[in-house]
């Protein structure tokens, strides 16, 4: 395999950036978040809940920008021989070599709806890829009527050797129901579970009252499914035998999840967008109702509070953290490499409005600490390289493009 560290030669900027920093005092240091929360009345559900401590000593980390002036991106994937396979999120994908450039656009992608957050979204390879050459991809899939729907599709990727390529064998194996007309809340991540079948993220739409589908099992409005890669039913979902539900469903109650990872213990984590306050970290475990909208931290955009403004309610789990205010999360990865041995096992999550990643460690299934890396820029998308190096994707607002940074540690020299 070739590292793309080794032969990406057109970088255009080099930067050193640490970790932000309030102390020097003592083994911890106070939390990274100063601002006061709009959900000024309430109160975590237990002790580390949010603004976990940041660690004792900054980590140096230095970013080099590999590819620049890219259309919007939404996800990227690295194939085997290093290049990155990108999704726009006008509904294009691009190979990106080795100089940093995209080929043409691949040939097969189906038409998406990109008004508002809609568009082409996550892209995963199937475990399998090196010998399969398959891919899976989650899009806002236009159904007709000017409704619209996150679906997933499998395909098979068939490279040339202009830099390009296309999309065979084509094949929408799912599609979140009911469809609706709206631009917003569309999610969404893919992650595989160790035996191969594929976690799907998903949004509730947004608007009042169809989100509050999120709490109804035979919507799938606000949901995380577990699939087979034929889009059936994975074995063992919690509402496989239920008349009055979607036998896809893994968990319920979700917003807007477009963070995700399994992590190296086969297990599944997920960063969603709360709202005026309230990103929350969680564990989706089979059947649990994660509470939206009827609880949450944090308010809603007006200031008013979301619903009855409730933090807890039997029968409803509560986050493992929130953020309020907000981060604005999208993509996630967790950390193995020999780059940064300090966050060996860390998430990695990037952040839209903190504009840079955030950086969680955990003990015991809890943030130990939590650290930001500024990028000065809205990071879409998050990945662990095959050189232990870690890739922001950027984007740029109200049709802007991206760039793609590449974080090494150590200070500039």
């Amino acid at each position: 395999m070739r590292h793309l560290a080794l032969s990406l030669a057109t970088a255009t900027m080099l930067t050193a950036v640490p970790a932000l920093a309030q102390s020097d005092n003592g083994d911890m240091r106070p939390s990274v978040v100063t601002a006061a929360p709009h959900g000024a009345d309430q109160q975590p559900a237990f002790e580390g809940q949010t603004r976990a401590p940041q660690p004792a000593e900054d980590v140096a980390v230095t970013t080099n920008v590999v590819a620049d002036g890219l259309p919007r991106l939404w996800s990227m994937e690295f194939l085997p021989d290093g290049r990155m396979l990108v999704a726009t999120k006008d509904g294009a994908m691009h190979i990106v070599g080795d100089d940093g450039e995209p080929g043409e656009p691949l040939a097969g992608v189906p038409e998406v709806d990109a008004a508002g957050q809609g568009g082409l979204l996550d892209i995963a390879l199937a475990p399998d890829f090196a010998e399969s050459n398959t891919i899976f991809f989650s899009f806002a899939e236009p159904r007709g009527g000017g409704e619209n729907g996150t679906s997933v599709v499998r395909a098979q990727l068939s490279t040339d050797d202009a830099g390009s390529g296309a999309l065979e064998d084509v094949t929408v194996i799912f599609q979140q129901t009911p469809a609706y007309a709206g631009d917003k809340h569309f999610g969404s991540r893919l992650a595989f579970a160790p035996n191969g079948e594929l976690f799907v993220t998903v949004g509730e739409r947004s608007d009042t009252p169809i989100r509050d589908q999120a709490q109804d099992p035979s919507s799938g409005l606000g949901k995380i499914f577990r699939i087979r890669q034929d889009g059936s039913p994975a074995e063992g979902s919690p509402f496989l035998d239920a008349a009055d539900a979607q036998p896809e469903i893994w968990s319920y109650g979700h917003r807007n999840l477009q963070s995700a990872v399994v992590d190296d213990e086969g297990q599944l984590w997920t960063v969603e967008h709360g709202p005026k306050g309230g990103d929350e970290l969680n564990r989706p475990e089979q059947g649990v109702n994660y509470g939206w909208p009827v609880i949450t931290y944090g308010v809603a955009y007006s200031g008013a509070p979301v619903g009855e403004g409730i933090t807890a309610q039997d029968g409803m789990e509560q986050p493992t953290y929130y953020w309020d205010p907000v981060i604005g999360p999208s993509g996630m990865a967790q950390y193995q490499g020999d780059e940064f041995p300090e966050w060996q096992g860390a998430f990695l999550v990037g952040g839209l409005v903190t504009q840079g990643l955030v950086v969680l460690r955990m003990e015991d299934g809890r943030v130990a600490t939590e650290e930001r890396v500024p990028l000065d820029a809205r990071i879409r998308d998050v990945k662990v390289g095959p050189d232990g190096a870690i890739y922001a994707v950027t984007e740029s607002r109200n049709g802007g493009g991206s760039t793609i940074v590449r974080l090494t540690a150590g200070s500039e020299s």
